[in-house]
Order: structure tokens, then sequence, then C-alpha cells
């Protein structure tokens, strides 16, 4: 049996064609595979089907929150040839977020951002965001090319989340920049420096907004966890400057993905997208589809807060466990027909936002956005093709699955 390495998340090949390497992980032996190291935090139990992926979402004793775990005692080596991911956790612990934190400290962060994330006050952003994709294509509408992710499938969510968190306009390029760099540097070991100094320079953007929001408060999310902070003291400093953080970074990054790798999946299926232009109301199942098919977080992580055993095996308290999304999304023991992009598919159980209290908060938003997304570009350029070879698309090293640009034609 072929030997799966933590690199395998994050290879090129993965990346052009994830469904080969999830054939890989379904034709092991063993339901619970291990992996000897992963980039660098040591040794991880890797579960990819989808009832099991499930069950560790919602089980208790699989834990976020590294700070409860004693640090471990063998990882002397791999640490230092993988200084980058050693920084970003080390980072973790000190700026802890509704992400990495788990109850009674997830409930309370969760709950003071939830407020903005409902469906209710989502959808009444739809006027909004149609006008941004609008503003977007009648940009490139009479150049006939464009780069899909430069031009589109950042600027859409970016200047969306930046307007809820009460950002200028003119400073929202620096976090394209920002977030790329961490993503491309965070698995590369000679880049820790890099790591620190982006993570350093949005902590200090970061800083300079909530003073201007002390000073002019509005109405905007960012205002109210300032006032939250304040008044109530229910969330530290680092867990304020930490919350926006993520609010930026999730609120754009997994949404520009799933539009750039949701027009390739449907370029490479033409008989799809021809369905959904000639008919939008399937854009709602065609969005969970693409998030299930085509979803950018491929992989997520646990530890066990004690022993646990799964399918016969033991699981040390301390131990890392990773759950692959995609894996589980692509599961025949779950879904018919797996490899086949359906969008008119109707019992879609996916897992793209994870499971259980992490399920993702922006939910509904990316969901909206998919929807304004996938529906203009299809109906505004019907001639939409891509400008290389499929095959010569990039991706970032990360397991994001991340195009770095989208060249197209329409």
């Amino acid at each position: 049996m072929e030997k799966i390495t933590g690199d395998d998340f994050a290879s090129p090949e993965t990346m052009h064609d994830f469904m080969a390497f999830y054939k890989r992980l379904a034709g092991q032996q063993e339901p619970l595979y291990h992996l000897d190291d992963f980039f660098g935090m040591g040794g991880a139990w890797l579960a990819f089907r989808h009832e099991d992926v499930a069950a560790i979402l919602k089980d208790p004793r699989f834990i976020k929150d590294i700070r409860k775990l004693a640090p471990p005692q063998d990882q002397g080596e791999s640490v230092q040839k993988h200084a980058a991911v050693s920084r970003l956790r080390q980072w973790f612990k000190q700026m802890p977020n509704m992400l990495t934190v788990d109850p009674p400290d997830h409930t309370r962060l969760r709950r003071l951002a939830s407020k903005a994330f409902t469906p209710h006050t989502i959808e009444g952003l739809r006027p909004r965001i149609q006008q941004i994709a609008d503003e977007l294509l009648d940009a490139v509408q009479e150049r006939g090319r464009m780069d899909l992710i430069t031009d589109f499938a950042y600027p859409l969510p970016i200047t969306v989340i930046s307007e809820m968190l009460g950002i200028p306009a003119a400073d929202r390029d620096q976090f394209r920049e920002w977030t790329r760099k961490l993503l491309n540097a965070s698995l590369d070991p000679k880049q820790e420096d890099t790591v620190s100094e982006v993570l350093d320079k949005f902590v200090e953007y970061i800083k300079t907004l909530l003073a201007e929001k002390r000073t002019h408060p509005g109405n905007d999310v960012t205002s109210g966890l300032v006032q939250a902070h304040d008044e109530g003291d229910q969330l530290s400093e680092n867990e304020l400057l930490s919350t926006i953080w993520l609010l930026i970074v999730a609120g754009h990054e997994t949404t520009v993905n799933l539009i750039g790798n949701g027009i390739v999946a449907l370029l490479q299926h033409p008989e799809q997208m021809r369905l959904l232009r000639s008919d939008p109301s399937l854009l709602p199942s065609a969005v969970e589809e693409l998030l299930r098919y085509a979803g950018p977080v491929m992989i997520a992580s646990r530890f066990a807060s004690e022993d646990v055993t799964v399918h016969g095996k033991d699981i040390r308290k301390g131990e890392m466990v990773l759950v692959s999304l995609a894996g589980a999304n692509v599961d025949p023991h779950h879904f018919s027909n797996p490899e086949a992009l359906d969008i008119t598919r109707e019992e879609n159980e996916h897992l793209a936002f994870g499971k259980g209290i992490h399920l993702c908060l922006g939910a509904p938003l990316a969901r909206l956005e998919g929807q304004i997304a996938f529906g203009t570009l299809l109906q505004r350029l019907p001639h939409l093709r891509l400008a290389v070879a499929p095959q010569q698309l990039t991706y970032n090293r990360s397991t994001l699955r991340s195009l770095t640009n989208l060249p197209v034609l329409f």
C-alpha cells in the first residue's frame, strides 16, 4: 500500500486531481490512517470517511485549544524543520479566537460575533452584494478577459466583509497581499520570518483600526466588538484582535476559493454549466454541490483531550486527529456517484463548513456570495472559458485548495 504523507495534502498533484488523491485515501485498508508527521506538528491520525469525520467533529473529547495540551516531547528536530508552522501555533496560543478554543470560551466569543451573521441579517445584504458583483464585471466587460481571482473572486467578498467590519476601502488591497503571503509561507519551513512579519503587520493594522473605532464608533461589527470589550469585559484585548483578524481572513479567503474552484469545476463540466445558466433557480443546489465537489477547506484538526478508541485504534490524550473534509465529501459510502458534479443533487449533506459547535459562522454569507457570484458570471458572460489549459493552472502550496490566479476569456 502506497504510503501517504502530510506533504501529499498540499502537493500540486493533489490540487490538480484531488479526486485521485482521495481515491488513494479510500483505498486504505483501515478507515483511520496514521501519518508519521504533519508539517512539523508531529504524528497524526487521519479520518476521511464521512461518518467518522462528522462523528469526530461533534465529539467533545476532540478539542481545538492546544493551550490545554502538554507540549510534545519528541518533536524538537521536526519543529526546527517546520519553524513557520511552529510560529503560527505559538501565535494562536497567544491570540485565541473562536476557531482555536473550546467551550466556554468558544461559546462566549461566537455569541459576540454571531449577531452579524444570522441568515436574516445576511439576506439583507443581497442587493449590495449584487451591486458589487455587477460593478466588478462592468469594469472588465470591454476587455474580454480577466484574472477571475484578482478581478472578481477576491474583491467581491473582501469588499463585503470590509464593509461589515467598517474597514476603509483604501486598506483592503493589503489584506490580499498579507493573506497570500501567509498562505504560501505557512507550510514552508524557511519562511518563519515571513509568517512573523505578516502576523505583526496584521495585528498593528487591527490595533489602529480599533483605536479609530474607539474614537469614532460606527454601525459595524468592529465597533460592536470594541464596545463589548470596553464596557462588559466580555473578551480580552488579544481575543478582540484575533477575532477581527479571523473575520477578515475567514470572511473572504474561503469564498474567494469557492468561486475560483467552482468556476473551474463548471468549465470542466460544460453540461452542468449550461444547465445552471438556463435555470437560475438551481443556484442554491449548485452552490451546495460546488461546496461538496470543489470546496476549498480540505482538512481540519482536533486533539484528543483523553484516550479515545476509534475503529480499534487507540488515540492517546494529546494526539492530533486530522479530519479530511474533502475526503468525506467524496465518500462513496455516503454519496451516490460522488465523482460526478451534479448541481441537481438533492441529498447533499456535505461537510464543507464543518460540523458541530465549530460549524462555519460565515456559512450563510458564503452561500449568498456564491449564489450571486456564479449567477452573475454565468448570465453576464455567456462565453466564459479558460484562457489556459487546465493543467497550466497553479495553486498555492497550502492545505486550502486555492488558485494563485484564474485567467479567463469571455
